[in-house]
């Protein structure tokens, strides 16, 4: 286990892009040329974070209008969605909506909502083609299996379950296709990358749970106190991650063998109630917080050149 304290400023970059995402890609772009409406399912607490930047560009190449579902709306504070919804809808080609994917009354909204983006396939003589994508573990899934009223997809809280493609009839001239989760190769955002980790959207093998844990307890420190003194009857009063750490270890007991802090099993309790929704409904990231955090990471402009002397 990498060894981390107080002192961290959460170097590691967290990549995780497993092989078959590559050919899941190409098949993506190959189907998308048959497509009418692309189906975006994000993570409602980090929308951004969340939203695979190639999906974007092989929507866009082949001009596909999208319908972006803000998925387990029913965990992420209500206030950061409304805005996430107001900063995805004035998008050229898109259409944003919170749902659970869960709750059959939402998704049975989502084959009109693909409808009103592709007007021309409204006569019912040519077949509605939509098409499920997104990163792993948002629920596409789910969606696919609700949409259909039965069981064709396998759903797991593990990411990447899905591992290849396929299309079925939805009925009244709809058809749907499942995709499997697409990561990209780089993420650019470190933070971007523990967002990802501590919503279980990147799988524990690329991941550190101690470096994750202090990273969103940090994070909620920040944002959401009033739910850790809830939750775990503490104090967040001049703590840290890592101090929200060890203070959930004492409240839950958990020792090693020896009498030391188990800081292991305290992340994964802490991990684990954030993203059960134990802790309450928190999003990890608004419009303003997107927009400051690509401020911070801009590149400095070059400096002037000196002028020549004369």
């Amino acid at each position: 286990m990498r060894a981390f304290s107080k002192d961290s400023d959460f170097p590691m970059a967290i990549q995780w892009f497993p092989g078959h995402m590559n050919s899941a890609r190409r098949k993506a772009a190959e189907s998308l040329a048959m497509i009418d409406v692309v189906i975006e399912v994000v993570d409602a607490r980090l929308p951004e974070a969340s939203s695979n930047p190639m999906i974007h560009e092989l929507r866009r190449f082949r001009q596909r209008p999208c319908l972006k579902l803000l998925n387990k709306s029913d965990l992420a504070d209500p206030a950061a969605t409304r805005e996430w919804l107001d900063f995805f809808n004035r998008q050229p080609g898109v259409k944003a909506v919170a749902i659970s994917c869960k709750n059959p009354a939402e998704v049975a909204r989502v084959p009109a909502l693909c409808q009103a983006l592709a007007p021309h396939r409204s006569d019912g003589t040519k077949q509605l083609r939509m098409m499920i994508m997104g990163i792993p573990n948002v629920g596409k899934s789910t969606l696919m299996n609700a949409l259909l009223k039965r069981k064709v997809a396998k759903v797991g809280d593990e990411p990447a379950v899905t591992k290849s493609q396929q299309t079925l009839d939805l009925g009244g001239h709809m058809t749907l296709t499942d995709t499997p989760g697409l990561m990209w190769p780089k993420i650019e955002h470190d933070s971007d990358g523990y967002m990802l980790a501590a919503s279980h959207a990147i799988g524990r093998n690329a991941v550190i749970d101690e470096e994750v844990a202090a990273f969103l307890g940090d994070l909620l420190l920040a944002r959401y106190p009033q739910l850790l003194a809830a939750r775990y009857g503490i104090a967040p009063e001049g703590m840290d991650g890592v101090a929200v750490i060890e203070a959930v270890a004492r409240r839950r007991a958990c020792r090693l063998k020896g009498g030391a802090w188990d800081l292991e099993k305290a992340a994964q309790i802490l991990l684990t109630d954030y993203r059960s929704g134990a802790l309450g409904r928190i999003s990890l990231e608004t419009p303003e917080t997107r927009r400051k955090m690509l401020e911070r990471e801009r590149p400095a402009p070059p400096p002037e050149p000196e002028p020549e002397l004369e």
